[in-house]
């Protein structure tokens, strides 16, 4: 619709910002504390995320996107994880500087029945030194060469000052490149140059110092602010009411959001960031990549927590008439994220495979008793390849992308994967289902991975399969004429 999504991985970009730990305990809450009117949580699960700039970079490279990233960090323990997980994720860490004088900043959220309940900063907003200064700038005169966006996520902790943004800005000039910056504070004077800047209504209101409360005075104080800072366009984001992106001597540009529920909004700044700047990166017009971004903080507001947003999650919301089946359909890449959420909503996990090669009767009567058994159904298709190669020559008739279409419009099917044979070891271990089903036309001792199934607590059943017909039999009757 707006943007071929696939372009965005010959993209580059360069991200200058505060990179800070996002830790979260998620538990349950039974009772309330005898010592104090304040709830008791039982912690239950624990990880660690890519906060502030880091979410920036996560959104970047969940879109295929290379990025470079500068910041800084301590010399502690969580110092080394933001930096171990950004290598994880390929991003280039070169311009990151340990300085053993600063605490990593630390956001730790409590979340109970799927409620944020209490946040915790650990951190310090004093300036970076010099020496920092003059190594990140280093880093950026090296690298701005190469980057096709340069995006700015100013969280105030310190590390983006005066001098640095000035160094940035002018080094980005003498390049041209576009600079995008998501500020922070009253005092948006410091942005003076940067191509965009994204303020949220609340930000945007007390930076003007006219209070918002209709179309007329975000007008006023966009205009205000575009005028007197020194900026090419500003994009104010509004929450549920979408976007408005001013410009010189025209009308404001607006963007209505989806209706979509919310469950956290953190985070959603960083996604419009990320998103904004690969849109324009990969040669989308400025109004096509504000619709982008929209669309994409549409999408992480329906999360729990810091998220990122996927491929398919994008092209989903891009093309509704296809939205179920790219909905639903999972990469094993994208397992691990998506097993872990229902997890902790204690959703009981239910996985059957096969070729479904041609859905028949017995194959519905399949997924429907299976879904019974659980509050998830997961149907792993084998590709092509491996259809070829268990069925013979001449199959799939129906190819894998086609499968996943079919298989995605019955409600009675939460998700679809598509894996090789090889990899059914691969899918189990990601998964750990609760149950894993066949049709009664196996033995349990003839299931493939069910020891694997049993190893983690899980078990195989059989689902009584009534219809005797079969995809195989079926297309051999179609091949002889006999339908």
């Amino acid at each position: 619709m707006l943007v071929d999504i696939p372009k965005f991985e010959k993209c580059h970009v360069l991200v200058v910002g505060d990179v800070m730990v996002d830790e979260y305990l998620w538990g349950d809450v039974d009772r309330i504390s005898p010592e104090a009117p304040v709830q008791v949580v039982s912690i239950k699960d624990q990880n660690y995320a890519l906060g502030g700039a880091g979410n920036v970079v996560s959104n970047i490279v969940a879109l295929g996107a290379n990025v470079s990233i500068a910041g800084v960090v301590g010399a502690g323990r969580n110092g080394q994880l933001l930096i171990d997980q950004f290598k994880e994720a390929d991003v280039d860490t070169t311009g990151i500087v340990k300085d053993p004088n600063r605490p990593t900043t630390q956001k730790t959220r409590i979340i109970a029945a799927n409620q944020h309940v209490l946040r915790i900063d650990r951190e310090t907003k004093t300036d970076i030194s010099d020496r920092t200064l003059e190594s990140i700038a280093g880093f950026i005169n090296e690298k701005i060469s190469d980057a096709d966006v340069v995006l700015i996520s100013d969280y105030g902790k310190g590390l983006l000052t005066k001098p640095l943004l000035s160094a940035l800005i002018d080094a980005a000039n003498t390049h041209q490149k576009m600079t995008i910056a998501d500020p922070k504070g009253l005092d948006f004077s410091k942005y003076a140059g940067v191509s965009i800047l994204t303020p949220n209504k609340k930000e945007a209101a007390l930076a003007s110092g006219i209070e918002i409360t209709d179309e007329s005075t975000l007008q006023e104080a966009g205009n205000k602010i575009l005028k007197s800072i020194g900026l090419d366009q500003l994009l104010i984001t509004c929450g549920k009411e979408g976007m408005v992106l001013f410009g010189h001597n025209r009308a404001p540009y607006k963007v209505r959001a989806d209706a979509r529920q919310v469950y956290d909004v953190s985070g959603a700044g960083d996604t419009v960031l990320a998103i904004l700047g690969l849109a324009i990166a990969s040669g989308c017009s400025l109004e096509d990549s504000v619709r982008l971004a929209n669309t994409a903080a549409g999408i992480v507001v329906g999360k729990i927590g810091t998220a990122s947003v996927s491929r398919n999650e994008m092209a989903a919301a891009l093309k509704p008439y296809d939205g179920d089946a790219l909905a639903k359909h999972k990469s094993l890449h994208e397992l691990p994220v998506l097993i872990k959420e229902l997890r902790r909503k204690n959703q009981r996990l239910v996985l059957t495979n096969g070729c479904f090669d041609l859905l028949h009767a017995g194959h519905i009567q399949l997924f429907e008793a299976a879904k019974q058994l659980g509050d998830v159904l997961i149907v792993a298709i084998d590709d092509d390849d491996s259809v070829k190669m268990l069925k013979g020559p001449g199959r799939p008739v129906i190819r894998a992308t086609e499968r996943v279409r079919i298989l995605s419009a019955l409600d009675v099917i939460d998700y679809v994967v598509v894996f090789s044979s090889q990899e059914l070891e691969n899918l189990i271990e990601v998964i750990q289902p609760n149950i894993l089903t066949k049709g009664s036309n196996y033995t349990s001792e003839e299931v493939l991975g069910r020891e694997l199934v049993e190893q983690f607590g899980g078990h195989v059943v059989l689902i009584p399969i009534t219809e005797q017909v079969s995809s195989t039999r079926i297309i051999n009757h179609i091949k002889n004429g006999a339908y």
